[in-house]
């Protein structure tokens, strides 16, 4: 299987510059506690999360185990998976087991929580405990 993965730079940069931007120019911003959206890309959350949905991502909500995270991964691109926490390290799960279980250094690497998704049919759409 081929996982898509995005160098945090190429996703994140002009967001950054932006809030430091903003920081600068009126002394402060909330901008980086704002939930937004990315579309699944790939089968590895698959069948709760599939390929093309629309998830919401909050940077602002509590992050706990079994959680639907966005964090960094070890080789400094964003992944999408469940969090598991077991004896202090913190792992990152995918639902389709064709893919791996990978360890993050810490809860620092998650970058927000998913809180929903949507699809083409009402019917998808569900909202996940914040």
């Amino acid at each position: 299987m081929n996982e898509t993965r995005i160098a945090v730079a190429e996703l994140f940069r002009p967001r950054i510059e932006d809030r430091i931007r903003n920081t600068l120019a009126d002394g402060g911003s909330c901008s980086e506690s704002e939930p937004f959206a990315l579309q699944v890309t790939d089968d590895s959350m698959e069948p709760e999360f599939a390929s093309g949905c629309i998830i919401i991502i909050d940077p602002g909500t509590v992050v706990r185990d079994g959680s639907f995270v966005f964090a960094r991964d070890p080789k400094d691109g964003y992944i999408f998976r469940r969090l598991r926490l077991l004896d202090g390290r913190c792992f990152l799960e995918p639902l389709n087991d064709l893919y791996e279980t990978v360890e993050i250094s810490g809860l620092e690497q998650v970058e927000g929580v998913i809180t929903q998704r949507a699809g083409k049919r009402r019917s998808y759409h569900k909202w996940y405990d914040q």
